[in-house]
């Protein structure tokens, strides 16, 4: 739970043109996780957005499966394919291999270390031309 940078992603439509994106996960006292994407719209001072949604993990999956739904009836698998041991970097993928994120505690991670993630998603059978590095402020 808490905040999540992202670092690189093969995004989705609504993330091409995002700065400073962060996911922040709440733990609600049902087992839901209700989750907020902040983003500034084209530019580092560009206008702040935020898109809320609320998840659920999927029975059985140890909790590395989750259904994000977004209004009311679309819902989408996000998977959590590696998770640092301290909890400091993640990479989520999908079932259909057709976005992926990779995200840390901090807005900046060691080149050595989105290269290992990088590898990681292209070993996973993702498509890597669509994969960006993600404007981040290293000040945030």
């Amino acid at each position: 739970m808490g905040d999540w940078y992202v670092i690189a992603a093969i995004p989705t439509v609504f993330e091409r043109d995002v700065h400073n994106p962060k996911e922040n996960y709440v733990l609600g006292a049902d087992g839901s996780i209700a989750t907020t994407f902040t983003f500034n719209e084209g530019a580092f001072d560009g206008t702040s957005r935020r898109i809320t949604s609320t998840a659920s993990v999927v029975a059985g999956s140890g909790n590395a499966v989750w259904q994000q739904q977004y209004l009311w009836l679309l819902k989408a698998d996000y998977r959590i394919s590696y998770l640092a041991a301290d909890y400091s970097q993640v990479v989520v993928t999908r079932e259909k291999r057709d976005y992926a994120w990779i995200m840390a505690r901090t807005p900046t991670i060691a080149a050595a270390d989105l290269d290992r993630l990088t590898a990681f998603v292209a070993a996973q059978g993702y498509d890597m031309s669509g994969l960006r590095r993600m404007p981040q402020a290293a000040s945030r």
